[in-house]
């Protein structure tokens, strides 16, 4: 029988709270290789998937990714549908639903798009529901440092909740086997998807007060709603443990600076959410759950390594084939960087430096803005073209050990094919194994 989302959760609350190891990655991407190696890496080891997307990629009015709530769930099901993984395994949520993508819009009419937006979350079936209202909106007064009053934050997300529960109840009238959404709150990362520009140090751990006013804020607003049953479903709260990462830079954690906070959690029924744990090692990750940072976050360094096998088949590509004057080269690396050029506004505002760092930016950069690049109608034929190469003729065993060789060892040992698209969801695997290590009870 499938273990509701709240009671899986609850679960990892009460491990926490009993000093027992318990925790669970948050998948958010909408690319379909980071997809398919998130599932397969779940089924084998025997583990929920959550799988999150932003306000950004997808939301009521299609977001950067096209699709709609309903088309995301759609989407994610026509993945597993394909005995990977059975839907009772899968968690799908919702990361910061709220105003900021209609942030430069009058209050009220971006409040208005935001209650939209979570309404149509809750009512496509996604479970588990980040409700932030964190960011300043058209004519709000900002306070020192450009952020808006908490207890405003506090107000406007139990709106946002009041707008969850009324969806719930009347898709729940039409389909008895619905479960009703646990929430997160609070947000502490600079945007949707993460990433800093121009840090040279790491940012600031929330500090206890903060939080303890956050928290408190937040319930009284939430019981002034009459939102006392969803309230009991607040399962974590969004916090910065100084862990981040920019361009070039990547902050690691820290257990000594967040001591406080480790301790201050017990009194509570809930865990911290991180955001931002894209290029931890393995070792502080599970290091951040024994501390209580239950829910780890990770997207860009996924789709990372998807860029990195694909730019490595790219050239294996060229070994093989470049003499032939009779095949088409995908010319990846080419397309992209035309495509980048071609729309600079996933990048332009992120990469600093002289034309030579920007240009490496774009290929290498930790933030992997060029993940907003591979629904492209001229990168997707390329990749399908570099694909079809390299399944046309088998891979030579030495050539697969020059670029893959983790993988050259698991062909070897007759773990994994030489098929190019297993050869990118196998890369990705190796960033989810560390997760699946930091979340795991026993090791």
């Amino acid at each position: 029988m499938k273990k509701s989302t709240y009671d899986l959760f609850r679960n990892i609350i009460d491990d926490n709270r009993n000093g027992r190891h318990s925790g669970i990655a948050s998948i958010c991407s909408s690319n379909r290789f980071v997809l398919e190696a998130a599932i397969e890496q779940g089924a084998e080891a025997g583990l929920p998937v959550l799988i999150e997307s932003t306000s950004n990629q997808v939301n009521q009015q299609g977001g950067y990714t096209g699709m709609k709530p309903a088309d995301f769930r759609n989407y994610i099901e026509s993945i597993y549908s394909k005995g990977l993984i059975s839907s009772e395994s899968l968690i799908l949520g919702g990361d910061h639903l709220g105003p900021y993508p209609w942030r430069k819009e009058p209050a009220e009419k971006a409040m208005e798009k935001a209650c939209d937006l979570v309404d149509s979350y809750v009512r496509a079936g996604f479970s588990k529901i980040h409700l932030d209202a964190s960011h300043p909106l058209g004519e709000d007064e900002r306070e020192p440092g450009g952020g808006i009053n908490i207890r405003l934050i506090a107000e406007r997300t139990a709106q946002l909740c009041r707008v969850a529960e009324k969806a719930f109840e009347e898709e729940y009238k039409l389909n008895r086997a619905l479960e009703p959404p646990v929430f997160v709150i609070g947000s502490e990362v600079p945007v949707p998807g993460g990433e800093v520009e121009g840090h040279v140090a790491a940012p600031e751990v929330t500090s206890v007060s903060d939080l303890e006013y956050t928290i408190k804020e937040a319930e009284a607003a939430f019981a002034k709603e009459k939102l006392h049953n969803a309230w009991e479903r607040v399962i974590a709260v969004v916090v910065q443990p100084g862990v981040e990462f920019g361009d070039s830079i990547v902050f690691p954690y820290e257990h000594e600076k967040n001591e406080k906070l480790i301790e201050f959690i017990k009194n509570y029924n809930l865990v911290y959410e991180a955001h931002s744990t894209d290029y931890q090692s393995a070792e502080k990750l599970r290091s951040m759950v024994a501390d209580g940072f239950s829910i780890l976050k990770v997207g860009p360094a996924l789709s990372y390594a998807m860029r990195e096998a694909v730019f490595l088949l790219g050239y294996m590509e060229q070994e093989m084939f470049g003499s032939f004057v009779n095949i088409k080269l995908s010319e990846i690396k080419e397309v992209l960087n035309k495509a980048e050029n071609r729309n600079r506004s996933y990048w332009e505002d992120y990469y600093r430096g002289s034309r030579y760092e920007v240009e490496l930016s774009k290929k290498y950069s930790y933030s992997d803005r060029i993940r907003y690049y591979w629904n492209d109608p001229e990168v997707k034929e390329s990749l399908d073209r570099l694909l079809v190469n390299m399944e046309s003729e088998e891979i030579p065993d030495g050539l697969l050990k020059q670029f893959f060789e983790r993988q050259y060892w698991d062909v070897r040992n007759q773990l994994l094919k030489k098929d190019p698209s297993e050869l990118i969801r196998a890369r990705i695997a190796e960033v989810i194994s560390d997760y699946h290590y930091a979340v795991c009870k026993s090791i």
